[in-house]
């Protein structure tokens, strides 16, 4: 005869209560981890073909090398490239409606390029990016804009204007700043492809390994969208 077992109403309330306590565990550990998985900040890349790896494959332009570095770091993140070749500031803000589609929560800005190597007048330059940081700014998305400094051959006069647009829009609008993005990297020519404008994968490496800093800053304020 097996003899049956009797639990007691205070031993069973323990066996529940504890029962609902590792589940409860399992739940609040996994919850987090499923939402970390999902969303993760998606940091947008707005530039030309200095950030969009003209002249390099995919895997070795900066959004790309960007992401693999912040994911090295433990962040997660999802890194868009949204460089157009050729793009000007005011090309660029023709299409910014378009790329926000991407639902960014973090744009790094890196424009003005185009404008300098056409000398196209610094008022123009100006005002594009000003409105470029507006639209962004009134969608509540982090901004790190960027800044480039004009050619020697220039002229020292359009240079200067060209050089303060950048720190005096950061300023204005309160946005962190990365004063030069090919920082490091021009007029060297062994980091660059040989029109010794656009960084090759060596310059790339080093313009992140000189940014990721600036972008971790920003990343604690990132939410994640869908």
């Amino acid at each position: 005869m097996i003899p049956s077992i009797q639990y007691q109403p205070a031993n069973l309330l323990h066996f529940v209560t504890l029962n609902l306590i590792i589940i409860l565990s399992l739940l609040l550990t996994t919850i987090p981890s499923l939402a970390w998985a999902e969303n993760p900040c998606r940091i947008l890349v707005f530039g030309d073909s200095l950030s969009a790896g003209y002249g390099l494959p995919k895997n070795q332009a900066f959004p790309k090398v960007l992401e693999q570095s912040l994911i090295d770091k433990q962040h997660h993140v999802e890194v868009i490239n949204g460089g157009v070749s050729g793009d000007t500031t005011t090309s660029a803000l023709a299409r910014l409606d378009w790329q926000l589609f991407d639902k960014p929560g973090f744009i790094i800005i890196e424009l003005g390029a185009n404008d300098m190597l056409r000398g196209l007048p610094n008022p123009q330059t100006e005002k594009n990016l000003n409105l470029i940081i507006q639209k962004i700014k009134k969608q509540n998305i982090l901004v790190l804009l960027t800044g480039m400094k004009a050619l020697p051959n220039m002229g020292e006069d359009y240079a200067t204007k060209f050089n303060n647009i950048y720190p005096r829009l950061a300023s204005k609008h309160n946005v962190p700043f990365y004063p030069f993005f090919l920082d490091g990297v021009a007029t060297k020519s062994h980091l660059n492809l040989k029109d010794q404008i656009h960084p090759n994968a060596q310059g790339i490496r080093e313009i992140v390994v000189r940014i990721t800093p600036h972008v971790e800053k920003i990343l604690p304020l990132c939410k994640p969208t869908g």
